[in-house]
């Protein structure tokens, strides 16, 4: 194969789909020739190594002021965003990354250097990316051209419509997933790796159950009688419902295969108090020494590549750079986390905080409630809260994390908010506002909502700093997925929500979390276990398209709950005389009366779908638009 062959090919496939200016760029005799790389082993794990770096997809670690698009968190920043945008965390310019991995395939099976298992591994894992890429990119825009093991060759003055293939239907997409995953499986290793940093059998299994269960859930929620605007005539977009229970089951036979027969275990602490379940999980999605939960990561090493999430993400208090506190927990995730003793009717749903309703609009602070320590709130609630997020006075990497809004104090036997510059105190040198805040104003680098986010935050010394970064994986599977995948698609056959078997395996991750176990199973106790395991990992905006529920919860209507920013502030009660003296108060802080974040989130219909570009279309007319373009 000819350097200059590699060159056209790479510019056809742009042809039929989209354009990339860099790589046109680039002169051909950069590129190895076929002899150069299939020669070399080394060459073909450092070529196999760039695909790994170029599927990093959607919601990482490395963009995380992404992570303010969804009802998570927000920065530190005043902001009006509010819409959600068609176009957010769409992928579709991969066809580039197709070619490559097809001529990677090819080159591999003509190595004179590697044995035929060797390239049978290495072909299987190639597989596995191109299945992988085909999912991000159908996710979010429905059904593409599918071009198999297809490589194109083009040729000055050729005739291109040659080279351009129409859009697949979703189904279809959906079909060619799961048969690649299952084809790649057969050539993957059942063995772990390092840092779980490459696919092996179980990789492809969950991409397997995963895709099944999308595929499932959209031909059963996306339907013609709710949705009727969310097709398109040549099934681009649109599953038939009648496709559903066949999809159910191969998602169910995927799991149960990962649950029963893969090396990954759900890890249960010994010690069943508070903090230790909380922070036994952090660790199951977190430590990567002895973890056996984790499935797949995009990891990362130090030396040599890094990322900032910690840097950007600590407590100003306890900073290692210039540079923090970016990112603040809303009030309404922390709230998803359900109560320990939470009655029947609050099993698998969110309860309020009792302390919420004196919001900053209620000035007479009356009938208030008062806490021993800043944590006890907290400590009463799923430990899955204080293994993901850090509430006032948590501690992280042995440090206390002091978030004070101010103090409670009492004026003409009345409770009175008293607050002041961050790190203020009183002539009693008793503190008024941490330097951490949460605070409003302009302020920058402080905490908004009297939350910060733990889960992917790097304990290691100077994992903080420029100079050395985190090397914090990104996981893109774990195992309490499998056991939530199979735990609806049990109920979503048998169609009974007090199905003990779908129950078994939802209640056997809400054991290792240390909460109740269900007595029945429906759609949002699914989404709200999602939630609450998977907060940062990249499955909310997924979860809540498959289930078509994002426009019913992000509404728009400043009125609504599910469509609004808050926070919880906590206040030192500072009293000398009275019994609540030394305690704390809880304050609910709403974001846009505070001008921060002003606008309620929107969804609408026609945001599940990411648009098809007018220069795809220019370069392909045999696409077709999404619906609502």
């Amino acid at each position: 194969m000819k350097t200059k062959y590699l060159y056209t090919a790479s510019l056809c496939l742009m042809m039929m789909f989209g354009s990339c200016s860099d790589f046109l760029d680039q002169e051909p005799d950069t590129i190895l020739t076929q002899d150069q790389t299939y020669g070399d082993e080394a060459l073909m794990k450092s070529v196999l190594a760039n695909f790994y770096g170029r599927v990093m997809f959607g919601q990482k670690i490395e963009d995380s002021d992404a992570w303010r698009l969804l009802d998570e968190v927000i920065t530190y920043d005043r902001s009006q965003e509010g819409a959600w945008g068609r176009n957010n965390w769409r992928n579709g310019y991969n066809y580039v990354l197709f070619h490559d991995l097809n001529v990677f395939m090819n080159g591999v099976q003509s190595s004179p250097v590697l044995s035929e298992d060797a390239k049978k591994a290495y072909i299987a894992e190639a597989r596995f990316i191109r299945a992988w890429t085909y999912f991000c990119i159908g996710r979010s825009i429905g059904g593409v051209p599918i071009i198999g093991d297809q490589v194109f060759s083009y040729t000055p003055g050729m005739d291109i419509s040659t080279l351009q293939i129409p859009r697949s239907t979703e189904s279809d997409l959906y079909d060619y997933i799961i048969s690649e995953c299952e084809e790649a499986a057969k050539g993957l290793s059942k063995e772990t790796n390092k840092n779980n940093a490459r696919a092996n059998y179980w990789v492809a299994k969950m991409l397997q159950a995963r895709a099944a269960l999308y595929a499932a859930s959209l031909a059963t929620y996306n339907n013609v009688e709710e949705h009727p605007g969310l097709r398109t005539k040549g099934g681009e977009v649109g599953i038939p419902a009648e496709k559903a229970k066949g999809y159910y089951q191969i998602a169910l036979t995927a799991a149960k295969e990962v649950i029963n027969d893969g090396p990954y275990k759900l890890m249960f602490s010994n010690d069943q108090s508070h903090q230790a379940l909380a922070d036994n999980f952090y660790k199951a999605v977190c430590q990567k020494d002895g973890n056996s939960e984790v499935i797949w990561t995009f990891d990362f090493v130090s030396p040599g590549k890094t990322h900032q999430f910690t840097k950007n993400n600590l407590p100003k208090s306890i900073e290692q750079d210039t540079g923090s506190d970016r990112l603040s927990v809303i009030l309404e995730l922390v709230e998803a986390f359900e109560p320990i003793n939470a009655d029947a009717s609050q099993l698998g749903t969110s309860v309020q905080f009792d302390a919420s309703k004196w919001n900053e609009g209620n000035t007479e602070l009356n009938n208030l409630v008062f806490y021993d320590s800043p944590t006890e709130l907290f400590e009463q609630r799923d430990p899955r809260l204080m293994g993901t997020i850090l509430v006032p006075g948590s501690t992280f990497a042995g440090q206390n994390i002091e978030i004070q809004a101010g103090q409670l104090i009492k004026k003409d036997g009345k409770w009175v908010e008293l607050t002041g510059a961050r790190n203020s105190y009183d002539d009693e040198h008793r503190l008024i506002t941490a330097n951490n805040g949460p605070l409003g104003g302009d302020d920058r680098e402080i905490n908004r909502t009297g939350f910060y986010i733990r889960k992917y935050l790097d304990e290691t010394p100077a994992a903080g700093t420029i100079g050395r970064g985190s090397a914090m994986w990104n996981v893109h599977f774990r195992i309490a997925e499998a056991y939530l995948i199979a735990a609806e698609t049990q109920w979503m056959i048998s169609g009974d929500e007090g199905d003990s078997e779908a129950l078994s395996y939802i209640n056997e991750v809400r054991k290792r979390a240390g909460v109740n176990p269900l007595t029945s199973i429906d759609k949002n106790k699914l989404i709200h276990e999602y939630r609450v395991e998977f907060a940062f990992e990249g499955h909310r905006w997924w979860t809540l398209k498959r289930f078509m529920e994002a426009h019913k919860l992000w509404n728009g209507d400043p009125n609504s709950r599910t469509a609004q920013r808050h926070g919880l502030w906590p206040y030192k009660v500072v009293a000398p005389g009275d019994p609540n003296d030394g305690k704390w108060v809880f304050i609910e802080k709403d974001m846009a009366k505070l001008g921060l974040w002003t606008n309620p989130y929107k969804c609408t219909e026609a945001d599940y779908y990411g648009e098809i570009d007018n220069g795809w279309l220019n370069n392909n007319p045999k696409l077709v638009k999404n619906p609502y373009q």
